[in-house]
């Protein structure tokens, strides 16, 4: 398992899986941030992210719901915003979710959008994962000089491509 990150974001898994999938990330010494709105069987919401955050003990949690952010938060599990970025409405909207719940992270998608991660980095001062469309090494390398911390991609050749030390 161990492929030199420190950070493994699952993305798509049934609740059988959770715990497993949890322990075997931490035996290997890497820290697993789960998407609640995608484990299949459980319902996103503030009884679905305290069973997360009590029974699984992930390190952290993303989602769109600022409940689901919140509840992660108040248990001490790392919390990540995740936000879909269509127009300006939905930065403004975002923004308001940021000053309401306060997240530890935000994740931006598309993960293309290097002038509004900026400007987003810029005017909330928090870390920024970028996310979504992100096909080529260049694509991560904007995103991080945009100003996002780190990225989240589901394509394989990134990952080596981009892994620890390269």
């Amino acid at each position: 398992m161990h492929m030199g990150f420190e950070y493994l974001v699952m993305l798509q898994i049934h609740l059988s899986q959770v715990k497993y999938v949890t322990q075997f990330a931490h035996e290997h010494k890497t820290k697993i941030f789960l998407h609640a709105d995608l484990i299949q069987g459980l319902r996103a919401d503030e009884s679905g992210a305290q069973y997360l955050c009590q029974d699984v003990k992930p390190d952290g949690l993303i989602s769109t719901h600022a409940h689901v952010v919140s509840t992660a938060m108040k248990r001490g599990i790392i919390g990540v915003q995740r936000v879909f970025l269509l127009d300006s409405q939905s930065l403004e909207t975002t923004y308001r979710v940021v000053d309401s719940v306060h997240p530890d992270y935000l994740e931006v998608l598309p993960g293309l959008l290097t002038p509004v991660i900026r400007e987003i980095t810029q005017k909330t001062g928090l870390p920024v994962l970028a996310g979504g469309f992100l096909r080529s090494k260049e694509d991560v390398n904007r995103a991080i000089e945009a100003g996002a911390v780190a990225v989240t991609t589901s394509d394989h050749t990134l990952w080596s491509q981009m892994g620890p030390g390269r």
